[in-house]
This record gives structure tokens, C-alpha cells and sequence, in this order.
């Protein structure tokens, strides 16, 4: 099977820290009884080496994931980003093994952070600031790992995590296709529909939130900025029309941003998926792994997007 890497960022240079990327420890996942279920555990086991590690980035000890194919490599990569804020949505065993694993075993490299002061690691995060430097390093540290092949990666997102990743193709054009799950393209809407969002989550983790509000919510929100994005990087967005955590309008603005400066994108709605497409796994799952091997396994050349046909 081929192996596939997904990941975010630019090089170590352009951060400014020598070290950024450096792999400081490495431990294998010890998997709670409870959260390795299912009649294909053992072959799942057998195919995916999943390790724990800490990291640096801007000079911090980061905490996060790696996980390996056991086949012949070299593999594609992908580099996951995952949502919520501090320990709530934070990367669990079980999130490994009902999300990651499976991914990993499509062929792919997997890495993943859990963003600077989460799980144990040092620092702060500020949801979508300087932590976004957590997600860019982890290219480094691919670099790194003697099965991965660095030429073919890949980006996943999903909620903050979608938002981390187009914050990530504004910095770089190595990724050669990007997934956007549920992701938060519209700060402004986020604070508006769900007040909470501003003063429990921004407020507290982004620096000059209250006294420069509007700078660091368009610095957030990416619908208004879509041109910055990297141009060789094709997009899959895929969002639910009944989640109430991120708007699907979300989602529909991003697309006419993209559709207005010719970008590369895909856009499919689930009618009544929730935020994490829970009715739908199979179906987002299924069109996230044919995207990827598409434009990051077998580098396929994005269609004509210009007028063209009978």
C-alpha cells in the first residue's frame, strides 16, 4: 500500500530557530484496553506504529504524535491539526485510534501537535498565533523520520484545526493538497453567533484581544484574506449543515473566496451533518483519502480551471 505524509509548514530558517522541528523524545502509545475495540485491532496494530513525542518549536517543548506505517516505505505525508482550545478537543487514545490510525493505515506518514502549553507541553497557545509555528515545524521534523517522504505532504483540519491549516498555507506552498473539516474561516461570525467564543476562548488565550479586537479577528479569518493562500494547493472542504459549533456559511463563503481568486477547492455539504460529521464518517472519510491520494500520493495535476468545453 502506499504511504501518504500530510503535513504543515515552511522551513526551519524562515521561523527563525535553529532547532525548530528537532524531535526531543519519542515513546510508543501504551493503548488503553477499552480503546483498542474492533475485529481488525490486531491487523490495525500490526500496520501502524503510533508514538508519542515532544518537540520544539519557538524554542518550546511541544507534545504530539507520530504514526508509521510498518510497510516498506518511503511514505506520503500528512500533517493533522486538530480543533478545540487547550485540553478540550485535545488529541486522546481514543481520538488516535477511531481517527488517526485509520489514516495512517490508508499509507500515509501521520503527524499531529497538540500546540504549545496543551498535554503537558510548554507555553501558551493563542489559537491561531504562534502556535501556528507548531504545525509548520512539524515539516522539519518529518524530515526527520527515514520513512517519510518529504516531497509528497499533505494537510488535514478540522474546527480550529481547519483554521490552523489555512493560516499554514499562507506561509507555505510545499503542501500538496489540504482537507478542511468544519473548519472556522470567519472569526467575526464565531464571536457574533457564539459569544462564548470571544469571551471564553479569545479573549483569554489571544494577546490583544480586547484592546486590538478586530486586527486579531481578521488575522483569524481567513475568508477575508483567500488570495494569501497558497495557489498550488488544491482544498477539499467539507462541512455539515446542521453544526451549530462552526456555521456551514463558513464553508460557503470560503468557497466563492476561492472561486473569486481561481483557487484550486472542492466544496461538499452533508445535509444535517453535525460538527463532526458523525452521521456521515464513511462518506467524509471515503472523500478525504480519494482527495489526498489523488493530489498528494499520486501528485495528479489539478484540472483546467479556467471556462472551457462545449
Amino acid at each position: 500500500m502506499h504511504a501518504i505524509c500530510l503535513v504543515l509548514l515552511m522551513g526551519v530558517g524562515a521561523l527563525g530557530h535553529a532547532q525548530d522541528g528537532t524531535l526531543v523524545e519519542r515513546t510508543p502509545v501504551s493503548w488503553p484496553e477499552e480503546v483498542v475495540s474492533g475485529a481488525d485491532a490486531e491487523d490495525l496494530l500490526a500496520a501502524v506504529k503510533v508514538d508519542r513525542i515532544t518537540y520544539l518549536s519557538g524554542g518550546l517543548k511541544v507534545q504530539g504524535f507520530v504514526l508509521e506505517p510498518t510497510s516498506p516505505g518511503p511514505h506520503p505525508c500528512l500533517i493533522f491539526n486538530r480543533g478545540g482550545n487547550r485540553e478540550f478537543g485535545k488529541i486522546s487514545e481514543a481520538f488516535l485510534w477511531r481517527f488517526l490510525v485509520p489514516m495512517a493505515n490508508w499509507g500515509y506518514v501521520v503527524v499531529a501537535s497538540q500546540y504549545r502549553g496543551n498535554d503537558g507541553g510548554e507555553g501558551r497557545e493563542e489559537f491561531g498565533g504562534a502556535d501556528v509555528d507548531d504545525v509548520l515545524n512539524l515539516m522539519p521534523l518529518l524530515g526527520s523520520i527515514a520513512s517519510a517522504d518529504t516531497s509528497r505532504i499533505g494537510m488535514v483540519g478540522a474546527s480550529r484545526g481547519g483554521l490552523m491549516t489555512y493560516l499554514a498555507l499562507a506561509r507555505t506552498d510545499r503542501l500538496k493538497a489540504a482537507v478542511v473539516r468544519a473548519g472556522l474561516t470567519d472569526a467575526f461570525r464565531s464571536v457574533e453567533e457564539r459569544p462564548e467564543m470571544g469571551s471564553r476562548v479569545m479573549a483569554e488565550l489571544i494577546p490583544g484581544y480586547t484592546s486590538n479586537r478586530d486586527s486579531v479577528l481578521n488575522t483569524r479569518s481567513p475568508v477575508r484574506w483567500a488570495d494569501r493562500l497558497s495557489a498550488t494547493t488544491p482544498i477539499l472542504l467539507l462541512h455539515g449543515t446542521a453544526d451549530w459549533r462552526v456555521s456551514p456559511k463558513d464553508a460557503l463563503d470560503m468557497a466563492d473566496a476561492l472561486y473569486a481568486n481561481r483557487h484550486p477547492f472542492r466544496l461538499i455539504l452533508f445535509e444535517g451533518g453535525d460538527h463532526g460529521l458523525s452521521d456521515y464518517r464513511e462518506e467524509a472519510d471515503r472523500a478525504t483519502r480519494e482527495f489526498l491520494d489523488r493530489y498528494v500520493r499520486d501528485r495528479e495535476r489539478w484540472p483546467d480551471l479556467e471556462p472551457h468545453g462545449r
